[in-house]
């Protein structure tokens, strides 16, 4: 049993490792080896994307699931006594929370496996399953150099982690002010946009904070169709949706062939039952 919880508690073989299971289950190489098997599934109804993936993902295996509001677990109650109860009932917990916190205290007295679907310090499944995406598209994914430009959080934090354990390279450019850790091998911070898009293969973005959409920071600072042409050739813009065009992203780069499109996240769903059987403990081939 293996909770999954931050990127940065993976290890390269941990990547690679589900890599390859997500390229045999999306060959067809699985049963349902979640038959007889229920999780229990903590989502706002906000989310649309993170929670379908993972209710049919569990669904296609032959596994149940049961949801609850995260707001549940809220309460005077102490969790280690909430997943003291349902360490006797379920097989695994998939939680969306804003407390990275929750997570870890359900993790510290859990015997099944606890995944984080997304907090507000990170959000491993989605930077796992884009970085799966773009190997499928760039075999030389670990020699591409990265870029993200906005304001810190937890698409970012992720980001930062995974190129840690994979060697990326990794460059943040936002107004002055948001660097997040000290410089090193795999994350460098710039304020000015234009010169770092010069040699960029992958640009990333995230949505923009209240605090920052203003007319000054956009005009510095998004992402349009003229500069993502001082990328290399063959870069590609992968926003992290929800986007908002016009704001951390032009309308005209989005009709444009350096966005990903919307087909690019089809294969969360393949990533996250790999996340799954992973942490159970079980093979595809049971």
């Amino acid at each position: 049993m293996n909770h999954f919880l931050s990127l940065k508690d993976l290890t390269q073989e941990d990547i690679s490792e589900l890599f390859n299971m997500t390229d045999q289950i999306k060959n067809g190489d699985f049963t349902r080896v979640l038959e007889g098997k229920t999780f229990a599934l903590f989502f706002p109804n906000t989310s649309i994307r993170t929670r379908i993936t993972f209710e049919k993902g569990i669904k296609e295996l032959g596994g149940e699931c049961i949801l609850f509001p995260p707001e549940s677990l809220n309460k005077k109650e102490k969790l280690s006594d909430v997943v003291g109860y349902l360490n006797q009932w379920i097989d695994g917990v998939i939680i969306r929370h804003p407390s990275f916190e929750v997570m870890n205290d359900l993790a510290e007295h859990a015997e099944i496996p606890i995944i984080n679907a997304m907090s507000s310090e990170n959000h491993p499944c989605e930077i796992v399953a884009d970085l799966y995406t773009i190997r499928t598209m760039k075999p030389n994914f670990q020699e591409l150099t990265y870029t993200f430009v906005g304001p810190p959080g937890n698409i970012l934090n992720s980001w930062i982690e995974i190129a840690k354990v994979l060697g990326l390279t990794l460059q943040h450019v936002c107004s002055p002010g948001n660097r997040v850790c000290m410089d090193g091998q795999n994350y460098q911070f710039w304020a000015e946009l234009e010169d770092k898009l010069v040699g960029s293969d992958v640009v990333l973005t995230d949505s923009l904070p209240p605090e920052y959409q203003t007319d000054d920071y956009i005009k510095k600072y998004q992402i349009n169709l003229e500069r993502m042409r001082l990328t290399n050739p063959g870069a590609i813009l992968n926003p992290c949706p929800p986007f908002d065009r016009n704001q951390e992203v032009s309308e005209n780069v989005m009709q444009s062939d350096y966005f990903v499109g919307h087909y690019f996240k089809k294969n969360l769903l393949y990533v996250q039952q790999a996340i799954i059987i992973r942490s159970l403990g079980l093979s595809i081939e049971n």
